[in-house]
């Protein structure tokens, strides 16, 4: 009893000098002392922190301006490949990028032919100044999902990676996807897209080479 005294005033004295608004609650089953935090008093945020924070979040940014910094006309090469150690099909497109939405999110369409297939697509970027993460959703005439990946900025590879899921269109499974979007140069950009398979290992499954029109 004399050591648990000792330990409520010390725990008394240390709550008293870090000015903590809480109390002390014992229980027969429990000879240590619980610490409460009383949270009725916490104060919200001012007026004027809210709306410097959501300044901040709608401002578009470094990473906004490096979409930017691809708005125009860029000829596109591409290879796919079915399964691993299989033979690539190849195709070419035109995307054209732009901003909308004033600057907040970027869009690039593109059109080419696909085994002899016209083809259509549409992806869109966007870069959470809140998380520091990027967001990419990819649509195209020859199906009718929607995929979605995440992922963050390395400095050191000049590269986003991301990753995100889509439907296998044969079987309906999940497919695990990883992109590398890599900035080789001002006038070049390389899209590398790896496939992870329901109980099999990954494969490269796409890769796309982007030289912008001049």
């Amino acid at each position: 009893m004399k050591n648990a005294c000792i330990a409520l005033s010390a725990l008394a004295l240390l709550l008293a000098s870090c000015k903590e608004n809480v109390t002390v609650t014992t229980t027969t089953d429990t000879p240590e002392p619980v610490a409460v935090k009383d949270t009725v008093n916490d104060k919200p945020l001012d007026s004027a922190a809210i709306q410097e924070a959501r300044k901040a979040y709608a401002t578009p940014g470094e990473a906004h301006r490096m979409m930017a910094d691809e708005t125009g006309t860029w000829d596109v090469q591409m290879k796919f490949w079915e399964a691993p150690e299989t033979v690539s099909e190849s195709a070419t497109s035109v995307a054209g990028a732009t901003m909308i939405l004033g600057g907040h999110y970027q869009e690039v369409a593109y059109k080419g032919t696909i085994m002899g297939m016209a083809f259509e697509g549409k992806s869109t970027m966007a870069f959470n100044n809140k998380t520091g993460e990027y967001t990419s959703t990819w649509i195209d005439n020859m199906g009718t999902g929607m995929m979605i990946v995440k992922g963050h900025y390395d400095e050191a590879t000049k590269a986003i990676n991301m990753t995100g899921s889509m439907t296998d269109p044969t079987d309906g499974k999940n497919i695990n996807i990883r992109e590398v979007y890599t900035f080789v140069d001002p006038n070049t950009r390389k899209l590398e897209t790896f496939d992870t398979k329901e109980g099999k290992k990954e494969f490269k499954s796409m890769e796309i080479v982007l030289k912008r029109r001049k």
